[in-house]
């Protein structure tokens, strides 16, 4: 799977996001400015998670309506997959590629720590080399992740098994609605989630859960 990483000021993930696209895929990703107004050919497109223009006006807002946030709609409407993580997914929420918002934490704190993830919809691009039901531990580190949706939304997401990442055993870090921690478009091709699966995949972070989601990419 061909892969390219979106940079925007602020953003800060990208060099571990790159690096575990190259050990799933075991091709090296490419990197797209944000002022960018043509994307390489490629079959995921990843905006990874930091503070991108520092989160001014609203965490994602403004990088929300860069040139290149048009061109990736595009592309997603093409077909082409698209997964943001952490302000990558305030970024999909602002250009409603993903439905939602996300909101201040509710104890009103950043906050950085572990988490447990239950997989909800293992038949993703991203998911699909675990099982439904399986819980992984994952880490966050956010101040804006606490997911809503109005009532009739939540019930459209949760009926069409778009949740696709769930936090269990009391570890939800932020208030979110339901427990999400991520979804998916109706489409299939586009993902969002707060936590940073990124940053546990090897033996260096203490342990390796989020392994098998971009071990997987190469299949999907």
């Amino acid at each position: 799977m061909k892969s390219a990483v979106v940079l925007f000021p602020g953003i800060n993930r990208q060099r571990d996001m790159m690096m575990a696209l190259e050990a799933g895929t075991g091709i090296v990703p490419l990197s797209i400015w944000h002022t960018e107004t043509e994307l390489p050919d490629v079959d995921l497109i990843v905006i990874p998670g930091g503070f991108s223009y520092g989160d001014y006006l609203r965490c994602g807002a403004i990088a929300g309506r860069s040139p290149v946030m048009a061109e990736i709609i595009r592309a997603a409407k093409r077909g082409v997959k698209v997964l943001g993580v952490c302000n990558g997914f305030q970024i999909l929420v602002e250009t409603e590629l993903l439905p939602g918002a996300l909101m201040r934490n509710a104890h009103l704190k950043f906050v950085c720590r572990e988490v447990r993830l239950r997989i909800e919809n293992n038949t993703t691009f991203f998911t699909s080399s675990l099982n439904k039901g399986d819980v992984v531990s994952c880490p966050v580190a956010h101040g804006d992740g606490n997911y809503f949706a109005s009532d009739d939304k939540l019930k459209q997401l949760e009926d069409e098994g778009r949740v696709v990442f769930r936090y269990v055993e009391g570890t939800n870090p932020n208030g979110a609605v339901n427990d999400i921690a991520g979804v998916v478009n109706r489409q299939g091709n586009v993902i969002g989630l707060m936590p940073h699966p990124e940053n546990m995949i090897e033996a260096m972070h203490g342990r390796t859960d989020c392994w098998p989601l971009f071990e997987g990419l190469a299949a999907a």
